[in-house]
């Protein structure tokens, strides 16, 4: 079976619960997780060189790519079960607008919607979704 990645701030709640949003619509389990501060997504980063500095709330490893800010988010939701689906619709607003957008909520993501000290400890039942 193939897994497409999602690499997320395991200490940004809003990336944690986008995590857990993810996990309750996919059903087929198609994603994999790993939090940007795990050894895991730094091997993943290198190999790929990706800068955290630039890139740091969310990177989609898709069939050997990279896709990452509003983009990456959108070929998520497209793939989810349910009414998200339909926020793909997004894709046809142009990158710099959506981007923008985008760039603006990871900038301030922290003051919106808080942080945890140290990155999520997955339950039993999705740790087998979440690569070390």
């Amino acid at each position: 079976m193939h897994h497409s990645i999602i690499l997320f701030d395991g200490v940004c709640n809003l990336c944690n619960w986008s995590v857990q949003f993810v996990i309750r619509h996919d059903p087929n389990k198609e994603f994999l997780f790993a939090s940007l501060q795990s050894d895991k997504a730094k091997k993943l980063l290198a190999e790929y060189t990706i800068d955290t500095n630039e890139i740091n709330s969310f990177i989609l490893l898709e069939n050997g790519k990279i896709y990452t800010r509003s983009t990456g988010a959108l070929r998520v939701l497209k793939q989810l079960k349910g009414w998200s689906v339909l926020f793909y619709c997004f894709i046809l607003v142009p990158k710099f607008i959506r981007d923008g957008v985008y760039n603006l909520i990871a900038k301030k993501r922290y003051k919106l919607f808080g942080r945890k000290d140290e990155c999520m400890v997955p339950s039993p039942e999705i740790s087998s979704r979440f690569l070390n």
